[in-house]
């Protein structure tokens, strides 16, 4: 499946039954010899008993993420369909996102509250987080945004100038970041609407972030440059984000289905 074509494979272990390593996401997620995605998300039987669903997700280096908006509404709509019910609870290792239907193939997904402290991005040390000292290439004064996982924010006269594909791994695994960082290239283009590119923590360029886009409208918002509502425009799309006044965020955006089957069980073992 895929929102905005930020693409996932979104396996069904809900009875348990996988156990999955960092070498088989690996596998899995090669384009070239897997199946390919941005990132791997594993159904599980929720936790929390007022959720519908536990969602784990997976990067392509194997490591794990805690929030990938586009992801929730992928998974919501599966849940949704199952239980012929518009409105889900999905559950992440950040928290509790509540998820609807909002018809005409729109999904709404509450992303939950936006933290800002240096100590919830992580940083290394305290700094301020409306203008973090990092820096690459054109990519100066960070804004720093948790929005479920890690997030710096960097506003430039020209998103699509940006080399993301050489500065983006460079503040990606800069010291500053411990947990390593998103980073997302954001070009403001009136108060209601932005333009944002990304390179994605342990995947690299993407077309869309859904998490990164409800950062990136958070940092424009607390820079002054737009209102706190807006449309945030992608390689693949574009999203609607709103910041509440409750300090959480709300997505809406669409999902795709691009084929669905079964992973030959070779591709499921260590030594594949």
């Amino acid at each position: 499946m895929h929102g905005l074509g930020n693409d996932f494979v979104i396996l069904d272990g809900r009875d348990g039954s996988l156990n999955l390593s960092q070498d088989v996401v690996r596998a899995i997620s090669d384009r070239r010899t897997g199946v390919g995605c941005d990132q791997l998300i594993v159904m599980e039987a929720a936790h929390d008993s007022s959720a519908d669903v536990f969602m784990r997700i997976y990067n392509p280096d194997g490591s794990q993420s805690g929030a990938c908006g586009n992801a929730t509404r992928c998974v919501a709509s599966l849940v949704m369909k199952e239980k012929g019910e518009s409105h889900v609870i999905v559950e992440t290792i950040a928290g509790l996102l509540d998820c609807e239907n909002l018809g005409g193939g729109l999904y709404r997904v509450d992303m939950g509250p936006v933290r800002q402290d240096w100590r919830d991005l992580p940083l290394s040390k305290a700094q301020d987080t409306d203008n973090i000292d990092v820096e690459a290439g054109p990519l100066k004064n960070a804004v720093g945004v948790n929005v479920g996982n890690p997030h710096a924010v960097f506003i430039v006269n020209d998103a699509e100038a940006v080399d993301l594909a050489t500065f983006g791994p460079v503040i990606e695994t800069h010291p500053l970041f411990p947990e390593r960082t998103n980073v997302e290239a954001v070009q403001v283009l009136d108060r209601s609407r932005i333009r944002m590119r990304v390179w994605e923590r342990g995947a690299g360029i993407t077309r869309a972030c859904g998490s990164g886009a409800c950062a990136a409208l958070v940092a424009t918002a607390r820079r002054g440059f737009t209102e706190r509502k807006a449309e945030v425009i992608l390689d693949g799309g574009t999203l609607s984000i709103e910041w509440l006044p409750d300090n959480t965020v709300s997505m809406t955006g669409p999902v795709a289905t691009s084929f669905s089957g079964h992973i030959d069980p070779a591709l499921l073992r260590d030594d594949a």
